[in-house]
């Protein structure tokens, strides 16, 4: 499959990386459809639903030691592209699961290639932006939504011609497979030689500066193969990103009860608190580049979590169903572009420190909706999403502390001026 119609670099990459983010996005929200009919088909019970999803989880979480170690060994395309096609492959193996034990080590494996991919795809983001000076990642991570959107759109229309778990599955691994085989033409590659070079440019431009040189000193670690201790400013990402993703999957797993529950709205009027969420979301990250190259990624990232967080506890100091959409709707747009800003700053630093902060993101989208759950039956679901609201301050407080580069002037970026497109 050939990309002839899209002359631009620029976009022609920006397609091809979107396709990998549009995949994540598809395959995660596939198996998620369909969770009651494998509970059905496996005869599991509640806690083993919830043992399955915690598992995908779980080996996302645990994957960073070894996707830190093939980062540093392989190019990012190929990474990208061997675990999107596996992740295309858990699908059917899913569907033939014939007990839970396996179905348990599907959904390990699973979580696996999604911090593979997820590492992947956003240093190929990342390396976009640089080699092109333009900003690129916030449209990329509404691809992800796009992609689970229309998983939902397949589901449903696969429910309404068949109730079979692998014909559905093997379906969406077509796609899956579309999806890999477009971006595979489009993808940044790996110069070797052109990466020496620039590495021993950036070691003499940093010499005499007693931080910048341990910084030197950390990175020749990671290309040695070696682990290092994280930096100070490293540890700051990996706060802002686990605090945002608790945000965001707090919001979407917590909000439809909140508006039923506290704001006694109807059953139909609950949905709309993941509507108003997501939706914002999704709009926001379309015009998110364009703030960025604006006003830049810290200020978007401070103002715009601050924004969220006070947004959501002022609406639920108010009460009622108004002022909580109101609410929801400040969080989905004030925190819809910290994940692609802490991305590209994580990948400025190195391969290492991008996928500890991508493991952290894991961590916090797994644990987040388990804690406000444990704050709300201690107190109430108000008390809960005053945590959330509570954690959009904290990245807001990271942020402050984050060094912030612009792609125009990023010449530490991992795979910065050492890709060309294939």
């Amino acid at each position: 499959m050939r990309m002839l119609r899209v002359r631009d670099p620029f976009h022609r990459g920006q397609l091809a990386i979107a396709a990998l983010f549009c995949s994540l996005g598809f395959q995660y929200a596939t198996w998620a459809a369909r969770i009651p009919a494998i509970k059905a088909d496996l005869g599991l019970t509640a806690a083993e639903v919830g043992v399955l999803l915690m598992a995908a989880g779980v080996g996302a979480a645990v994957s960073f030691p070894l996707v830190a170690m093939l980062m540093r060994r392989f190019d990012s395309r190929r990474i990208a592209i061997s675990s999107a096609i596996g992740l295309a492959l858990m699908l059917p193996a899913l569907a033939a699961a014939p007990n839970f034990p396996v179905a348990l080590a599907v959904m390990c494996f699973d979580g696996f290639l999604v911090g593979c991919l997820n590492v992947s795809m956003n240093a190929q983001g990342a390396a976009l932006e640089s080699r092109h000076e333009r900003n690129a990642m916030a449209r990329l991570h509404a691809t992800f939504s796009g992609g689970s959107l229309l998983a939902a759109l397949v589901a449903s229309g696969m429910n309404a011609v068949t109730s079979t778990v692998a014909v559905h599955f093997a379906a969406a691994a077509v796609i899956l497979f579309l999806l890999v085989a477009y971006a595979s033409t489009g993808l940044l590659t790996e110069d070797r030689t052109k990466e020496k070079a620039q590495e021993e440019a950036r070691e003499s431009t940093t010499k005499g500066e007693k931080r910048q040189e341990k910084e030197g000193q950390r990175k020749e670690g990671q290309k040695k193969g070696k682990w290092a201790l994280p930096s100070r400013m490293t540890l700051w990402m990996c706060c802002a990103m686990a605090f945002g993703t608790v945000t965001e999957g707090a919001m979407n797993d917590w909000s439809a009860l909140y508006l039923k529950d506290v704001a006694k709205a109807s059953a139909e009027l609950a949905p709309l608190g993941i509507a108003v969420v997501s939706g914002m979301m999704v709009v926001a990250r379309l015009f998110a580049d364009g703030w960025r190259s604006r006003w830049g990624d810290g200020r978007i990232v401070v103002v715009g979590s601050a924004v969220g967080g006070v947004g959501l506890a002022l609406a639920l100091l108010s009460g009622g169903l108004v002022p909580a959409l109101i609410g929801f709707a400040c969080v989905g747009l004030g925190v819809a572009a910290v994940t692609p800003c802490v991305y590209v700053a994580a990948a400025n630093q190195g391969s290492d420190t991008l996928t500890l902060v991508a493991a952290m993101g894991t961590t916090g989208l797994l644990a987040g909706p388990p804690l406000i759950g444990f704050i709300a039956h201690a107190s109430s679901l108000a008390w809960g999403l005053g945590a959330v609201a509570a954690s959009a301050l904290v990245v807001s407080l990271c942020g402050t502390r984050i060094r912030w580069t612009s792609p125009a002037a990023a010449p530490g970026t991992a795979e910065e001026g050492v890709l060309t497109q294939g």
